[in-house]
């Protein structure tokens, strides 16, 4: 499954079927990520879009596919997000912590997003191994960038798939207490946020950081 996307010409019926799809895509990922996709039918997201039911099946032929496609579009927004901060300059903690800043950031601007991923881990399955193929690009450069950081004696020597998964399952589970507050009806405040996100890097700086490096760095 390729995540590139082209862009038909403006104004072609291609152009149009695009549009729809991308509208339809949205509005599944916001619900799907926001109530569950259990919970939530067809006939639900064609009232949401004021379509039929039909017109969603005309683009996919089934809930099960309409989940495929919406599982790439979030892979393909995460891998965007996550590679900018693997491009940034710097090395060590320093891109660790812009990641987790991202993660953040994408919590508090797109709730839904971080939900639905979650909300895959739940359902697990086809769904998880297709979650597990569309981010292997991310995953295959961060593990290499974490060993290469090993190496440098700037992060603790530990099996670096199993730290990329340890530290994944914390980030998400911490930055989408936003969604959980929300459903409870609990307003998560920007202090809130921030403070959350200050004590979980600072956790995991502790568990992450190679001691001696740590240390030649508090000398600085």
């Amino acid at each position: 499954m390729a995540l590139a996307m082209t862009s038909p010409p403006k104004g072609s019926r291609a152009a149009r079927t695009r549009a729809t799809e991308d509208r339809i895509l949205a509005v599944a990922l916001e619900s799907f990520g926001t109530k569950g996709f259990d919970s939530v039918s067809l006939d639900d997201l064609a009232a949401d879009l004021g379509i039929t039911k039909q017109a969603i099946l005309y683009h996919w032929s089934s809930k099960r596919a309409l989940l495929d496609a919406v599982i790439d579009r979030a892979a393909l927004e995460l891998i965007i997000e996550f590679d900018g901060a693997l491009s940034e300059d710097g090395s060590g903690w320093s891109r660790v912590e812009s990641i987790v800043r991202r993660i953040f950031r994408v919590a508090m601007r797109r709730p839904e997003l971080l939900g639905f991923i979650r909300e895959i881990s739940r359902i697990g399955g086809d769904a998880s191994l297709r979650v597990t193929a569309d981010l292997e690009p991310f995953v295959s450069r961060a593990t290499a960038y974490f060993e290469r950081e090993m190496d440098a004696g700037r992060i603790r020597r530990c099996d670096p798939g199993l730290l990329l998964v340890s530290a994944y399952s914390t980030v998400l589970g911490t930055a989408t207490e936003v969604e959980v507050l929300r459903a409870v009806g609990i307003a998560p405040t920007l202090r809130s946020t921030v403070v959350r996100r200050r004590e979980l890097l600072s956790f995991l700086y502790a568990a992450m950081v190679a001691p001696d490096f740590a240390r030649s760095q508090a000398l600085r």
